[in-house]
């Protein structure tokens, strides 16, 4: 179809007056917003997203048809930025997206999912929408995100590390250790494998260079583990019995209400090291542990496990457990000398990082 023959069907009176019910809708949605301004914008883009599908079935108005859309909102709407040609592309590719979803599920279920993606800000939906494979994974990323409240790079970052695979994989023992609801909800603390990208280590590092380098990059670090963990320190040091002992990593998780033990081992998982960390966790509930705290859980990451071997070596114990794996992209050559700080350096960083989130509260 020729420009001319596209500009002519795009001014007939029924395109005319469907413009002219947009513009009706939009102001209406424009005195709700003030109330209700995610929900009620964004039920005006899934409207019209229907609407653009439904009436390009019916029109033969040509390739040249959203372009013109935007150009008429952008004309009787000029102070309005949602009628770019890119974001009125974005409300009929989101409503395409899930319509089939919604089409699938039953009646009181797609109304849920509906109303879910209504609670989502509109970048947090087009990140989903551009970046999901499936609809199953997209429906993940939408319930999670409301769950946590996670911001829309955060959501980028779970994307593109396919958290949608790793979230809650870890092999635990908490049904056995847990009373059920607190079993469900430390399982899905739990990742496998970790992803440890932002780290750069040389060939042959040991565990201590591993600890360092990630709490050189606490913040990464914490983004990783999810939300609700709270870093408490590294070579955390606990007396038992007048003996000293150090735990790699110390956290308390504020949904779970416990403290989390992280032990890190650069080497295949053996079965000692299950025992080593179910020692711990009985440490810490027994030296820091308040009464109103739930148990502690312990959780190794470790370089590569064999799953038989981990599920024989948590079976007789009684202390909550998780093991996983972690992976890295980028191992430098032996000869890069690390560049790790010092301990003295990392604390100082860390007491910065902490005066700068107070001062930003």
């Amino acid at each position: 179809m020729s420009d001319t023959k596209i500009k002519n069907s795009l001014h007939n009176a029924d395109y005319k007056q469907w413009i002219t019910e947009i513009k009706q809708k939009f102001q209406s949605s424009q005195i709700k917003a003030s109330i209700q301004v995610n929900s009620t914008l964004l039920e005006f883009y899934w409207n019209l997203g229907n609407e653009i599908v439904q009436k390009q079935k019916q029109h033969t108005w040509g390739s040249g048809f959203l372009q013109q859309l935007s150009d008429d909102l952008s004309a009787e709407f000029p102070d309005v930025k949602g009628f770019s040609y890119t974001n009125i592309k974005n409300m009929r590719q989101w409503f395409l997206f899930w319509q089939q979803v919604v089409g699938e599920l039953k009646t009181t279920k797609s109304q849920q999912v509906v109303g879910e993606l209504m609670q989502l800000p509109w970048g947090h939906n087009i990140a989903i929408i551009q970046k999901c494979k499936t609809t199953d994974e997209a429906l993940y990323y939408m319930q999670n995100t409301i769950k946590n409240g996670v911001s829309r790079s955060v959501l980028i970052h779970q994307i593109e590390t396919n958290l949608y695979v790793r979230d809650g994989k870890a092999i635990t023992n908490f049904e056995a250790t847990l009373p059920p609801l607190q079993s469900d909800l430390a399982k899905e603390i739990t990742k496998d494998p970790y992803n440890f990208d932002f780290l750069s280590l040389t060939k042959g590092y040991l565990e201590k260079e591993l600890e360092n380098a990630l709490t050189d990059n606490i913040t990464k670090f914490l983004l990783e583990l999810g939300s609700g963990f709270a870093f408490v320190g590294r070579q955390y040091k606990l007396i038992v019995g007048g003996d000293e002992f150090r735990i790699d990593l110390l956290f308390y998780h504020i949904k779970l209400k416990c403290y989390v033990v992280v032990e890190l081992k650069a080497t295949e998982f053996k079965p000692e090291f299950a025992g080593k960390l179910s020692f711990y966790t009985s440490a810490v509930d027994g030296e820091i542990k308040g009464k109103d705290d739930h148990p502690t859980i312990g959780i190794l990451i470790c370089k590569s496990k064999n799953d038989i071997v981990v599920e024989y070596a948590l079976r007789d114990i009684n202390k909550p457990l998780g093991i996983s794996e972690y992976e890295l992209t980028e191992i430098l050559p032996k000869e890069y000398k690390s560049s790790l700080p010092s301990i003295e350096e990392i604390e100082a960083q860390l007491e910065d990082e902490s005066a700068e989130a107070v001062g930003n509260e």
